[in-house]
């Protein structure tokens, strides 16, 4: 794994060894309170062995990037620059993969601009937060209060992490190292997700997109995926046995390997 900047970018960048790259590169944009390494534990390498040149950008605030001291400020249109901006100095454009709050920035960038394809995983729908929110407050009440204080600059209890992220077992050691990592979210960008700055289907570009969502995901919840699958007119695939953080799960693998796939039918 080699990390770049990217002007005040963190970017971690795999390509893969000893053969030649596809043309099409990939870029992976994480979610809410976490960076770019959250991608680079399993996904990454696994791609880069199939044959994909891969990056991941830490959006501002996040990770290695700029603004962290001013997270509060950053908006969703400020991600999707982000992207742009990466995507800019990309060898080609890239197929974007967005988890949770990554999908909801991909369908804000294909607004603006066109790509080989899209893959939202577990990603915001484009009718918002608030139905999932709602949802989890009834359901779940003790971890809405734990993501507020994470949201707020707090520190939950990791048990809250590993409820939120994971159905499968993890190990302690990791669950502690994931938890190290992460860090407090946007409010603006939480506000934007939730009411202000939804995405607009009729303006988008509509590259080829496949919408993938987990069977015990507490947080984007399965009919929320379906929500996101009908307003696109594309079939939602749920993955059973997985919860919301399907790339750092046990099973991790039988996401990734739906997305290979999924991609040379897609891309030249």
């Amino acid at each position: 794994m080699n990390a770049h900047r990217f002007g005040d970018l963190e970017v971690l960048a795999r390509s893969p060894a000893g053969k030649p790259a596809f043309a099409t590169p990939l870029l992976f944009i994480h979610g809410a309170y976490t960076g770019a390494w959250c991608w680079d534990e399993h996904f990454m390498p696994y791609f880069a062995d199939a044959g994909y040149s891969c990056y991941a950008v830490s959006l501002s605030g996040h990770g290695g990037s700029r603004k962290r001291a001013a997270l509060d400020t950053h908006s969703i249109d400020d991600y999707v620059r982000d992207v742009a901006q990466v995507v800019s100095r990309l060898p080609a454009e890239p197929v974007l993969i967005g988890h949770s709050m990554g999908g909801m920035i991909v369908q804000k960038y294909l607004e603006r601009a066109g790509v080989p394809a899209a893959v939202l995983l577990c990603s915001v729908p484009p009718q918002g937060l608030m139905g999932s929110a709602l949802g989890l407050m009834f359901s779940r009440p003790n971890l809405v209060n734990d993501l507020n204080a994470m949201l707020n600059g707090g520190h939950p209890e990791p048990e809250s992490l590993r409820e939120a992220l994971f159905h499968q077992p993890i190990a302690d050691d990791a669950l502690m190292r994931y938890y190290r990592q992460c860090q407090p979210e946007s409010h603006r960008a939480i506000w934007d997700m939730t009411l202000f700055n939804l995405p607009q289907p009729t303006r988008m570009h509509r590259p080829p997109m496949l919408i993938l969502g987990a069977e015990h995901d507490h947080l984007i919840p399965p009919a929320q995926v379906s929500m996101t699958a009908a307003t696109y007119g594309t079939p939602a695939h749920i993955f059973p046995g997985l919860g919301h953080g399907v790339m750092l799960e046990q099973d991790w693998r039988t996401v990734a390997d739906h997305i290979a796939a999924w991609l040379p039918t897609q891309i030249v």
